[in-house]
């Protein structure tokens, strides 16, 4: 079994754009719908990881989260430089959420928003935590300690 996310966009010949330059995507299938629209498009991350996409079809009800009035799902994105990663997609149009920054769990993690609305985390490992020491750090974190 396989977990493959699919995005719906605006504007999917940008996206795929996009998520080259951002992310070093490269596109491994395109079917191009009527118009100016993407039927289907699949797209290879440099670590092997999949993603789909395809432009919007508001007669489907396949809209993306600008139409939606935003996201309420996050792509994780596992890099080996978070700093670098995130300033590579800022360059190439996302706009921040939160800036790289140590988290409780051991990850040097930021998160922005592709010009499309979809919402991505970017993280590197750089501690390992048990979940034992990840709970108590939570813990702590919720006390506002």
């Amino acid at each position: 079994m396989k977990l493959m996310p699919y995005l719906i966009v605006d504007d999917a010949a940008a996206a795929l754009a996009f998520y080259e330059r951002a992310f070093g995507a490269t596109i491994t299938l395109r079917l191009d719908g009527p118009g100016d629209a993407v039927g289907h498009a699949e797209m290879q991350l440099p670590d092997g990881g999949t993603f789909s996409l395809a432009s919007e079809f508001p007669s489907m009800d396949y809209l993306g989260p600008k139409a939606r009035g935003g996201t309420t799902v996050a792509l994780d994105l596992h890099v080996p430089d978070c700093k670098a990663a995130f300033a590579k997609a800022i360059e190439a149009g996302a706009t921040v959420d939160r800036e790289p920054e140590q988290q409780f769990y051991g990850y040097l993690a930021a998160t922005v928003y592709d010009p499309f609305g979809h919402r991505w985390m970017i993280g590197e490992k750089v501690e390992e935590v048990s979940p034992e020491e990840m709970q108590r750090r939570y813990d702590a974190m919720l006390a506002g300690d």
